[in-house]
């Protein structure tokens, strides 16, 4: 009897925090709506870190953007300047669907990365290679992002390794300060 209260215990457990898993829809009514398109469109900078399973803080960046949209068509360019000294480039390849919808890739997605508007977030997944030593791996993505306000944003991402969760990146988004870069930061070496 012991054992059979136990497993309904833990059964119970599970099914009350699935239930209570976020979705997309819940953030219908929030505002300000993110508009992608508006949102990544000109020059923006954004300062992040990468935590592992544990929730060490293994990597510290800064990143310069600038998006550049042609009707439903955009390419955002992306330049990560890394707290060891290593500078990476993304170029992100962006079409707008319908219903807040949008496809996109880039050099280190594999396949098409798919993700969708509601409110004030957005949500992106797609599955990424990354450099390990001398290997790539490919992790799944869940990025999520919210738009605090016209020059602000927030982004949470999971990357899993086998259905596990393995790293967790943050960023903080500014449209502000455009002419703020992060050559001016302490993520890039000075040279004389």
């Amino acid at each position: 009897m012991k054992l059979f209260y136990q497993f309904s215990l833990a059964l119970s457990t599970v099914l009350l925090l699935s239930s209570c898993t976020t979705s997309l829809e819940d953030y219908q009514q929030t505002t300000p709506a993110l508009d992608i398109q508006k949102y990544f469109s000109g020059k923006l900078i954004a300062w992040g870190m990468v935590q592992d399973y544990s929730k060490n803080v293994t990597r510290r960046f800064c990143v310069e953007l600038d998006g550049q949209w042609q009707g439903n068509n955009g390419l955002l360019k992306e330049v990560f300047y890394f707290a060891d000294g290593e500078i990476s480039y993304r170029n992100w390849r962006l079409t707008k669907l319908t219903d807040g919808k949008y496809q996109g890739g880039a050099e280190d997605v594999v396949g098409d990365a798919f993700g969708q508007q509601s409110g004030f977030a957005f949500q992106w997944q797609y599955d990424l290679r990354v450099p390990i030593d001398g290997n790539e791996v490919q992790f799944s993505l869940d990025d999520w992002m919210y738009q605090i306000d016209e020059y602000r944003l927030f982004n949470r991402t999971t990357m899993n390794k086998f259905g596990i969760n393995v790293a967790e990146i943050t960023l903080f988004f500014d449209k502000q300060t455009p002419d703020k870069t992060c050559r001016n930061s302490i993520y890039v070496p000075k040279t004389e």
